[in-house]
């Protein structure tokens, strides 16, 4: 690792933007080999400077809760190599439509309930039409209006469908990368990445929040995980809210016989992330179901400061809220919301 980044890795920060989300005044810029150094740091090395970065923003025994809902499962015209959702992909999942209003109302009201604070809706398009923007609209303001934080991730947009968004108060929008440039090709055909990259300068350009990450353990090599960090890294500026997702490998996709990727390699993820996106909310997200509390604990330790909680992400199981409780407790840990 050069000077340059074990400098920024030590350097103090002003205690008064801790939990503040304030951002320094000259982000770094990562390339893909300082980000590489970063992973293969020796991992009790790597833990420590991500705890020391995370305590200097956010407060390390609090995680907030988000609950992920799908307004509308199946059918996706791309072709996603790990998506059960993808119409190119036989996996079982029944096209279903768009949900009422109502539904999505009631199970925000639910996920508010059980403490979550942060209420995300997806929807498996490519992009919205009109007709479904209007739905999506009135989804927005209803669940905005319960007092929660509101997400959504509904395919690529236009600079129309963005400020319709921002209108209706929309506080964040999910727009993963996936994965690196390089490994991009790989994984999806039908759609290029600079597309990813422009519906998030929409966003930005909109006024609302960026959302975004990828995902790990999909055959990537290092280098090209450590591109994805840069990549997310070095967007201007990072993501307010990077997910971190392990791979949920469904039999059906492409992936469904990917090589497992070493629990320790997914926590060191979530620490790189952690240190080069000082600020950004880290989400341990998609994967948690195959993780042991152990495992999930590290991720904390190493900075990711959000679960989604609830029994399913869109269509792929996750913990049981009983069980999350459980290991919250057991580690200290509250929530955003103040309660479980």
């Amino acid at each position: 690792m050069n000077t340059r980044t074990i400098e920024f890795i030590r350097s103090p920060v002003n205690k008064n933007d801790r939990q503040s989300g304030k951002r320094a005044a000259t982000p770094q810029r990562w390339s893909v080999e300082e980000v590489e150094a970063l992973f293969k740091l020796p991992f009790a090395d790597l833990m420590f400077s991500a705890q020391q970065v995370h305590r200097e923003h956010f407060d390390p025994n609090a995680v907030q809760l988000s609950t992920l809902l799908s307004i509308k499962t199946g059918g996706c015209s791309e072709d996603c190599a790990y998506c059960p959702q993808s119409a190119f992909n036989s996996t079982g999942v029944e096209n279903q439509k768009m949900l009422d209003v109502g539904a999505v109302i009631a199970a925000a009201r639910a996920a508010q309930q059980n403490g979550a604070d942060r209420f995300c809706m997806g929807a498996a398009w490519r992009e919205p039409s009109d007709e479904d923007m209007a739905s999506v609209v009135e989804m927005v303001k209803a669940v905005r209006g319960l007092g929660m934080e509101t997400c959504a991730t509904l395919g690529m947009l236009n600079e129309k469908q963005t400020e319709q968004l921002r209108a209706a108060g929309l506080d964040y929008y999910n727009h993963n990368l996936d994965t690196s440039p390089e490994f991009y090709g790989d994984i999806i055909s039908t759609r290029d990445y600079q597309d990813r990259l422009d519906t998030l300068e929409r966003v930005r350009k909109a006024g609302m929040h960026v959302c975004s990450g990828g995902i790990v353990g999909m055959g990537e090599n290092l280098t090209q995980r450590a591109g994805l960090i840069a990549q997310l890294a070095n967007l201007e500026p990072y993501p307010e809210s990077v997910p971190i997702n392990n791979l949920v490998k469904v039999e059906g996709t492409p992936l469904a016989q990917a090589e497992d990727l070493d629990p320790l390699d997914f926590v060191r993820t979530i620490a790189v992330a952690r240190i080069t996106m000082p600020t950004a909310r880290v989400r341990l997200s998609a994967g948690r179901q195959q993780m042991s509390d152990a495992v999930q604990a590290l991720c904390f330790l190493a900075g990711a400061n959000s679960i989604f909680y609830g029994e399913q992400l869109l269509t792929t199981g996750n913990p049981e809220a009983e069980r999350d409780r459980a290991m919250l407790d057991k580690l200290g840990m509250y929530t955003l919301a103040g309660q479980m």
